[in-house]
């Protein structure tokens, strides 16, 4: 929106400049004053219209919406992510915490500590919602 009011601003400046110019420069004595009246209305008309064409058109906004969710096992495989690793991730990604997660596994917590540092390492991230990120990336998780 500013950058449009801007764009209108320095338009009218240099129609105005323009106009002033060619009055004082050939027809000060020629052309009556009525003549230049029109011209700047017919100007500012034309303006007036592209700037309100530009400015009510409407907005394309493209929605993408995701097909049926496909693990990537191939990526599963080559960062040589385990069976209980991947349970781990899922659960990391649900939001639970390491305690939470141990519950659920009925494992201890420090396993689970143990589990979701195998899991940064792997993915190269350096905290949990990284290694999310990746995952959802490579299509490891949903």
């Amino acid at each position: 929106m500013l950058r449009t009011i801007i764009i209108y601003g320095v338009a009218m400046a240099v129609l105005i400049a323009i106009l002033k110019m060619v009055e004082y420069r050939y027809f000060v004595r020629d052309i009556p004053l009525e003549f230049y009246i029109g011209l700047v209305a017919v100007m500012f008309t034309g303006l007036g219209i592209w700037a309100g064409l530009r400015l009510t058109r409407p907005k394309v906004i493209e929605v993408l919406i995701p097909g049926p969710f496909e693990r990537d096992e191939a990526a599963i495989k080559k960062l040589c992510i385990s069976r209980r690793e991947f349970e781990v991730l899922e659960l990391i990604s649900a939001g639970l915490s390491n305690q939470e997660i141990a519950e659920r596994l009925f494992v201890s917590t420090s396993t689970v500590k143990t589990h979701v540092s195998n899991i940064l390492a792997k993915l190269d991230a350096s905290r949990r919602t990284e290694a999310i990120a990746k995952a959802k990336e490579m299509r490891i998780i949903p």
